[in-house]
């Protein structure tokens, strides 16, 4: 079973809740870094938590009752640049989804043999992330020089649509 590593500073609440509710349906541990707490994945931690100790709470003991807990877990991390980042590449291997915004911290999760997928709904490999680096150094250097701005489609339901879909196929080939 995959580990979701997700980098949900700058991930929607309406995606996060895609995967967190992929993640309690499969029983799949999924780590949620950001550099806050964010409340929707807490409350969803502390609801599984309840839902999985519910049915041992007259015949286990206070502690056995706490060793039980939702695999779900909130990583509040420093902020600074890749700080998130950092703990997600330390953790990623091939057994590993990294879900971000961030292509540079895709392109590393890759190198660590991890399978990486953006907000937007597009799986990257090495060859995708590495043409996908290249446009970015060139629509960098181009805003530098007063060219143009990049522009992003907005976060839509057909976007929404296309990252479940794509987490569905990913997480499907993994099993």
């Amino acid at each position: 079973m995959p580990t979701l590593l997700v980098d949900a500073d700058s991930l929607p609440q309406r995606w996060r809740a895609i995967i967190i509710r992929r993640a309690l349906k499969d029983g799949l541990e999924c780590r949620f870094f950001a550099d806050r707490d964010l409340s929707d994945v807490r409350t969803a931690i502390e609801e599984d938590t309840r839902r999985l100790r519910d049915p041992y709470r007259d015949s286990l003991g206070r502690e056995d009752l706490r060793r039980i807990r939702s695999r779900l877990s909130m990583h509040v991390v420093p902020t600074g640049a890749d700080s998130a980042d950092d703990h997600i590449v330390e953790l990623a291997d091939a057994d590993s989804l990294v879900i971000s915004h961030d292509i540079p911290l895709l392109e590393r999760a890759i190198a660590k043999g991890a399978r990486a997928m953006d907000d937007r709904g597009h799986e990257y490999d090495e060859g995708d992330i590495r043409a996908r680096m290249g446009q970015r150094a060139v629509n960098y250097a181009m805003r530098e020089m007063g060219l143009f701005g990049e522009r992003q489609r907005q976060l839509d339901a057909k976007t929404l649509e296309a990252f479940s879909n794509t987490l569905d196929r990913i997480l499907a080939q993994k099993r």
